[in-house]
């Protein structure tokens, strides 16, 4: 149950701190550096209980790399998403009753963005954190949270930058982004992670 508790803190708090700093006021161009600081911290906090994925995306990456049992991940999964919906109802608590425009993004290049970012993050998780040639690096959660940070730049304005199926049932909650929407991060998300997993396999044939 520890690993499933700390799943669901660390995704409160990636989700929590993306809606206050998107959320006006917010912390305008250094929101992804905030939303990138805070995922690197919760995963150094995190990493030695459950790995800490905080992404039902990462956790189908880890899965199918075998770094996963298959047992755990409905438990992962669910306290993820749990985390991401507690988090956005905990953000209406603290922001109060602030107008919130809600996003609409195009399917066609959303789902390539978020394709390719959760696909970047993912491969990158799997290469600092659980491959045997990285094993015991101190870079690992610097790594991962600049993928995000990164992502967040490069095609936060396109897709709203999610990378995270949990994020985005989060955001939606929050209403920065229409739920007609769902769809597109549900496919890209996990087909990025998916990939992913299949691109480590195949790249490290000898690391089981």
């Amino acid at each position: 149950m520890s690993k499933y508790a700390v799943e669901l803190i660390g995704t409160f708090f990636l989700v929590l701190t993306i809606g206050l700093v998107v959320i006006e006021p917010g912390a305008g161009a250094f929101a992804p550096v905030a939303i990138g600081s805070i995922l690197m911290v919760m995963i150094y906090a995190g990493g030695h209980i459950s790995g800490a994925h905080y992404n039902p995306a990462v956790t189908l990456a880890v899965w199918m790399r075998g770094r996963c049992s298959g047992s755990d991940v409905p438990g992962y999964m669910i306290s993820q998403f749990a985390g991401g919906i507690i988090a956005a109802f905990a953000v209406f608590l603290i922001k109060g009753d602030v107008p919130v425009e809600v996003g609409t993004i195009s399917p066609i290049p959303s789902l390539l963005a978020e394709f390719l970012f959760t696909f970047a993050l993912c491969y990158v998780v799997l290469n600092v954190a659980t491959s045997k040639n990285t094993a015991g690096n101190s870079y690992f959660g610097f790594a991962i949270g600049f993928t995000v940070l990164v992502g967040a730049y490069a095609v936060g304005s396109v897709s709203g930058g999610a990378f995270n199926p949990a994020v985005a049932v989060g955001i939606i909650i929050m209403g920065l982004i229409d739920i007609s929407s769902i769809w597109v991060f549900l496919v890209a998300n996990f087909l990025g992670g998916i990939a992913a997993a299949v691109a480590f396999n195949a790249l490290n044939p000898d690391d089981k």
